[in-house]
C-alpha cells in the first residue's frame, strides 16, 4: 500500500477544521490537503494540489463524504479519477471503502440520496415561490422607484458603497 493522504475541507468554522486535520491525523495521513471555503465556490486550490500530488496504490481519507464535493455528479467524478489511477478512497465517518465492491456500492447508494435530498429542497422551494405568487406576491426584493434609485446611484457615484446606499 502507499501513502495515506487527507483532504479536508472547510466552510465556516475553524473548529471544524481542527476536528477533521485530528481524525486524519489519528489514521496515520502523512499530509492533509485542506481548502477553505464555501463549497460554492467552483475552484478549490487544495483538492487540485491533492489529486496532482496522489500516486496510485495511496489511500486518500476524507471525514466526512460531504467534505469531498458538491454535487453527486462532482463526487461520482472524483472516485471514477481515483479509481482509474489506482488510488484508494476512504470516507471516515460514513465508514467506506470504495476500493472495495461493497464499499463502492454503498458509496453510490449515499451519493443518490443526497442528491435526492438536494431535489426535494429545491422542489419545495420551487413550489413555495410558486404557492406566494398564486397569492399575489412576487418574489425577491421590492424593486426601487425611480427617486430612491436615483438617490442610492447618487451616493455610490459620492464613495458611498452600494450596501450602505441601499439602506
Amino acid at each position: 500500500m502507499g501513502n495515506i493522504l487527507g483532504y479536508a475541507r472547510m466552510s465556516t468554522q475553524q473548529q471544524e477544521l481542527d476536528a477533521q486535520r485530528q481524525r486524519l491525523n489519528e489514521i496515520g495521513a502523512i499530509k492533509i490537503f485542506e481548502d477553505v471555503i464555501s463549497g460554492k465556490v467552483f475552484k478549490r486550490p487544495g483538492l487540485e494540489a491533492l489529486i496532482a500530488y496522489v500516486r496510485p496504490n495511496d489511500l486518500l481519507c476524507v471525514v466526512r463524504l460531504d467534505r469531498l464535493g458538491r454535487s453527486l455528479k462532482e463526487l461520482l467524478e472524483t472516485v471514477e479519477h481515483l479509481k482509474a489511477h489506482k488510488i484508494g478512497l476512504m470516507f471516515l465517518e460514513e465508514k467506506i471503502d470504495t476500493s472495495s465492491a461493497a464499499g463502492e456500492l454503498i458509496f453510490h447508494v449515499f451519493g443518490a440520496i443526497a442528491n435526492f435530498e438536494r431535489r426535494l429542497i429545491a422542489e419545495r422551494t420551487k413550489e413555495g415561490i410558486n404557492a406566494a405568487r398564486l397569492k399575489g406576491k412576487k418574489p425577491g426584493r421590492p424593486t426601487l422607484d425611480k427617486e430612491k434609485f436615483d438617490s442610492a446611484l447618487k451616493l455610490i457615484e459620492s464613495g458611498v458603497s452600494p450596501t450602505n446606499a441601499a439602506r
